[in-house]
């Protein structure tokens, strides 16, 4: 059974730090492109970051200096850190992943298989 367990999420002031975690079981997890992707209400579903099965990364425009993805194919976890959090990160955030066979990691919701059921993220001015 495939399973994708988000932890970290909760409520900090502008300015703060949060680190989300993702532990997967299931699948092959070395195999597949992870990443973290995030949905504000009454908004779509996007990505902020993912991660090759080789460990290269890419990053939406707005995480770019101030969130890093990372992966550790041995504990079949997938880590966000964030910094610099401001309200327009509030959302939930989910972990998901695709087969590398898939040939593609991109920062593209609707590409993904597999999904955690999310953590939310709270960030107060």
């Amino acid at each position: 059974q495939v399973r994708m367990v988000e932890s970290g999420g909760g409520s900090v002031q502008t300015g703060g730090s949060l680190r989300l975690s993702c532990a997967a079981s299931g699948f092959t997890y070395s195999d597949y492109c992870v990443g973290w992707f995030r949905q504000a209400p009454g908004k779509e579903r996007e990505g902020v970051a993912t991660i090759s099965r080789w460990g290269n990364p890419a990053t939406a425009d707005f995480a770019k200096g101030r969130f890093t993805i990372s992966r550790d194919n041995a504990k079949n976890t997938l880590d966000l850190q964030m910094n610099s959090l401001n309200p327009e990160d509030t959302a939930m955030y989910y972990c998901a992943a695709v087969s590398a066979a898939a040939g593609h990691c991109m920062l593209l919701p609707g590409d993904y298989t597999y999904w955690g059921q999310g953590t939310q993220v709270t960030v107060s001015s």
